[in-house]
């Protein structure tokens, strides 16, 4: 059985480099992989970089689960079920997505230096110092003939902090000369926000539900993974009282930094409503939840940048525009390549590092003191490139 479909939507380099000039010559190719929480599958993408900037993009695609691969995947969320089984056929779908990465690059394997293996959350309990990724990094790193750098949240979580969000650097890396302040939205399964300032300060935090309630509550009610193009939440009505309850979580008033978990809201309020109804209410849920997040940033955004499978949904876009009364624009406006952000995130953090540079500090997931992180798996006799 093959979990997995053909790689989809495989890009080249849609973004000039956001360095250049001599510092490119200490750049290394990375491999970035994510398995994120809408359980849709693997996102793999190359990038050149040296850990603090970016030199150019390599190809990327994302490697789908189908529905016999999420049920399992949602049957261990928790640590509950047969999670070594699950975490070894999670991690052989990965080597195989490594494997046809770098062979659609025109690379070999010991032309890149390091993959970035996040692995797949199944359980996110901050409060409770813990933080769960399944994947095997020595595993991948022998079946891929790659270094590979996993494990990157724990030590963010045995040093005080939330584990979550992580992708900050990277945000702040690629958004070099775009005026500020400047808010990077992430709409998977979970919303987090980076806030980046003009003196390059950064805070982040999860804003509440992304696309995890509306993904399970179109599932639910009509067999489908996603509410396609915001359709089924275009033809319903936002039940106010529903939305009100929803919204009534002492989460939305807590100072972040701070992390959530997928299944952290209960969706009990629109249990009652229309397929049509309960969408919309709960698309409205997220983008009313971002609101929310507003009061917490130290300046207002001149500008939202929105990444994850949320700014596909037109419905939720323009709840964001009216929630927000800024610019909301998907990252592809200024050059990024929204669907393989958080993959590329994972490749830049992983040569960070092999550096010992920083993947998190106080402002982005509370942690007392900046820290490194993630695990090195040396790939046995992988030969290197430079």
């Amino acid at each position: 059985m093959n979990p997995t479909a053909s790689p989809t939507q495989a890009t080249t380099p849609t973004q000039k480099p956001s360095g250049g000039g001599p510092g490119r010559a200490n750049g290394v190719w990375a491999l970035g992989l994510m398995s994120g929480t809408s359980l849709d599958g693997i996102d793999a993408a190359l990038i050149l970089t040296d850990g603090e900037r970016v030199f150019d993009f390599g190809p990327a695609a994302t490697w789908p689960y189908d529905e016999a691969m999420r049920a399992r995947l949602r049957g261990v969320l928790g640590g509950k079920g047969p999670v070594a089984q699950v975490e070894r056929e999670l991690t052989e779908l990965h080597a195989k997505a490594v494997a046809e990465l770098i062979g659609s690059s025109g690379l070999a394997a010991a032309d890149v230096r390091v993959v970035g293996f996040h692995g797949h959350t199944i359980l996110h309990a901050p409060e409770e110092n813990r933080t769960w990724q399944i994947g095997e990094g020595a595993l991948l790193a022998k079946a891929a003939g790659v270094d590979v750098v996993a494990d990157f949240r724990s030590r963010d979580v045995a040093e005080g902090g939330e584990g979550a969000p992580f992708a900050p650097f990277y945000h702040r890396a690629l958004a070099a000369g775009l005026p500020r302040p400047l808010a990077v939205l992430n709409l998977g399964g979970v919303g987090n926000v980076t806030w980046i300032g003009e003196d390059d300060g950064l805070l982040a935090f999860d804003t509440g539900p992304g696309n995890a309630l509306i993904d399970d509550w179109t599932m639910r009610t009509t067999a489908q993974p996603h509410d396609e193009g915001g359709a089924l939440a275009a033809r319903g009505t936002v039940d106010s009282a529903a939305l009100t309850k929803l919204l009534d979580n002492p989460y939305f008033d807590r100072r972040p930094p701070k992390s959530l978990d997928r299944d952290a809201f209960d969706p009990a309020p629109v249990a009652n409503l229309s397929a049509a109804d309960g969408a919309a209410t709960l698309t409205a849920f997220t983008a009313a939840s971002v609101k929310r997040a507003l009061a917490h940033l130290p300046a207002p955004p001149q500008r939202w940048l929105i990444t994850g499978g949320g700014r596909h949904n037109p419905t939720l876009m323009r709840g964001l525009a009216d929630a927000l009364q800024a610019p909301v624009d998907p990252v592809e406006a200024v050059g990024w390549r929204g669907d393989f952000l958080e993959a590329e995130a994972f490749a830049f953090l992983a040569v960070r590092s092999l550096s010992g540079l920083a993947l998190s500090v106080p402002g982005t997931t509370g942690v007392r003191k900046a820290v490194t992180g993630g695990r090195l798996f040396p790939a046995s006799g992988a030969r290197r490139a430079g």
